[in-house]
């Protein structure tokens, strides 16, 4: 991957505005932090723009340098050098965070498309599975999606290090639900790393554990080999770990950051630190999710960042580069990450709205004399539209409970009534379970049930 290219010195261009009259007020002038279209471009992309009338390519740079820094606000996370971060909201991702906001922080059942709370449990499982997926992914887990899901579904072992790291995932997800509410602490980060790295590493005591001096850790493109990033040194990230928990759980009114870019810049700032031998993007992005549900975001629980990340891996990588070659501005990584997650949280409402139109079209096949509908729970009625679109699938106890979060006589009760009860389902016993089939005519049989 090509190295943005580095910013040409502002100082410099300033110098040479001196000598020339009027041309210092023209850079005063320009105001904005943006290009022409409202843009928050790096130097490495607007060096290929035609600058606007009166200005070179150059002084352009320079003045649109000058409106920024004019807005920065500074954060107390340090680069390697012991500058700090610093951040700036355009208008642009102003508008973004206000709809993310009111979307993000709503309930999920708010939404029209869904009015049964009772499957809140079952997409929030969904979600967990589908982030544990593709967060590994992303890291280089070479198993397929709907593999995946049937490990995790039915419980069984993982098979090799690719199903081992997004069992790991799905585990750590799992984690963060259950301590959202407790302010972050270098123990937690370290056992947030070492769920989603047990049994991966080559070294298995690094899982939870700092790298050390001997660890010659740099993050590479793997395609070329370039170096892309030279994380601090082992000696200093004890410091850096409680200055990060620090930022994480301090709240001052008089320097306040929205919650979403809040969670971003921890994202941005454990990966930049990298801490750990392996590892370090499934935590930084496991730390991202702790974030925004400890303030509120339930959304964002519900949609999975990585597909989005995974989608574009080189935009990723390239939003980390554009702030370390421009002097520490997080606001490429900000605009970046802001835009994924408005792609999740649009994907998930069309993901909603085709869910409950299924969830329609099944109850109104269960239509009739007996009012099926009726004496169907809502996880009966989720199978019976999976199954009607997957025949011959296999449906078990143990996944069933799973899918949906219950306890296993409830599950054992949902499959059983459709196989005995109402024939939906053929029953077979396999060892001392039994196992549940979708049949072939599963129509036919509902036809029947429902005279």
């Amino acid at each position: 991957m090509k190295i943005p290219e580095t910013p040409p010195d502002i100082d410099e261009i300033f110098q040479e505005a001196i000598s020339e009259p009027g041309e210092l007020i023209k850079l005063y002038k320009w105001g904005q932090p943006t290009d022409l279209k409202g843009r928050y471009l790096h130097w490495d992309k607007l060096r290929h723009i035609d600058p606007p009338e009166g200005f070179t390519i150059k002084k352009w740079w320079a003045a649109i340098k000058l409106a920024r820094q004019n807005l920065y606000k500074p954060i107390n996370l340090l680069d390697t050098h012991q500058n700090e971060f610093k951040y700036v909201v355009p208008d642009s991702v102003q508008k973004d965070l206000h709809e993310l906001t009111k979307n993000a922080a709503g309930n999920l059942f708010s939404n029209k498309e869904i009015i049964n709370p009772g499957l809140r449990k079952t997409y929030l499982i969904r979600s967990l599975v589908n982030e544990a997926i593709n967060s590994s992914q992303l890291e280089g887990a070479a198993t397929t999606t709907p593999v995946a899901k049937e490990m995790l579904r039915q419980g069984r072992k993982p098979k090799d290090n690719s199903e081992q790291m997004i069992q790991n995932n799905y585990l750590a997800m799992q984690f963060i639900a259950d301590i959202k509410s407790e302010p972050l602490t270098p123990s937690i980060i370290f056992e947030l790393h070492r769920i989603l790295t047990q049994d991966t590493l080559k070294n298995p005591e690094a899982a939870g554990k700092f790298r050390t001096r001997e660890d010659d850790v740099v993050v590479m493109d793997p395609l070329d080999g370039v170096i892309l990033h030279v994380p601090p040194k082992s000696e200093e990230l004890p410091e850096r770990m409680e200055r990060l928990c620090q930022f994480a759980n301090e709240e001052n009114p008089q320097a306040f950051i929205n919650p979403l870019v809040k969670a971003i810049i921890l994202h941005f700032a454990l990966a930049y630190d990298h801490p750990f031998v392996d590892g370090n993007g499934r935590t930084s992005r496991a730390l991202f999710y702790w974030f925004a549900a400890r303030q509120g975001y339930d959304l964002i629980s519900f949609a999975s960042i990585s597909r989005v990340l995974k989608e574009e891996p080189g935009q990723y990588k390239r939003a980390f580069l554009y702030t370390e070659t421009d002097q520490n501005d997080l606001t490429y990584f900000i605009i970046h990450q802001v835009s994924a997650i408005k792609k999740c949280i649009d994907g998930l409402f069309e993901f909603l709205k085709k869910e409950a139109e299924e969830i329609k079209q099944a109850e109104k096949q269960l239509d009739g004399k007996k009012r099926l509908k009726r004496l169907l729970n809502y996880r009966q009625i989720a199978l019976l539209k999976h199954a009607l679109k997957s025949p011959r699938f296999i449906y078990t106890t143990y996944g069933h409970q799973n899918t949906h979060g219950i306890a296993y006589e409830t599950a054992r009760k949902d499959l059983m009534d459709m196989a005995k009860k109402w024939n939906f389902l053929n029953m077979q016993k396999e060892g001392q379970f039994y196992i549940f089939e979708a049949p072939e005519n599963l129509r036919e049989r509902i036809e029947l049930a429902k005279q």
